[in-house]
């Protein structure tokens, strides 16, 4: 066996061996989720529920490390961020700081990130969802 097939063999018997690692891919019950109007609701699920709620998606590529590993940091990141299957457990200065970045971070094109949203098409907002959701934010601010 020559010194590549050796370092080949390596690689796959180490890709192997990481697979064993455990990856907490849990989607924990709801404690108190957002309640807005259907088309908030909707583009709120369509685009940032797989990482900021208890409803994520875990696709196939999950299940692969280190992939897997990437991804369960990332929903656990955006989880601890803001979680909208919480929201009703957040003050509502919390709500509000929570709406104001969202609006934010979606207008300065923070959120989605870039990768998750070139992967994952349907979480592309349009400058029409995300006037969508500013006025909710407005509205609910307001009351």
């Amino acid at each position: 066996m020559n010194k590549l097939q050796r370092v080949l063999v390596a690689g796959l018997g180490l890709g192997l061996l990481i697979q064993l690692i455990p990856v907490n891919r849990t989607n924990p019950p709801s404690t108190g989720e957002l309640q807005a109007q259907p088309a908030v609701s909707g583009l709120l699920k369509r685009a940032c529920y797989d990482c900021h709620s208890h409803e994520t998606r875990w696709p196939w590529y999950s299940h692969i490390a280190p992939i897997s590993w990437l991804l369960a940091h990332d929903v656990k990141e955006g989880r601890e961020h803001l979680n909208f299957s919480e929201w009703t457990g957040y003050t509502a200065s919390g709500r509000n700081y929570l709406r104001e970045k969202m609006i934010k971070e979606i207008g300065d094109g923070d959120m989605p990130p870039a990768p998750y949203a070139w992967m994952h098409r349907e979480a592309a907002l349009s400058a029409e969802d995300l006037k969508v959701l500013k006025d909710w934010a407005q509205a609910e601010k307001d009351r």
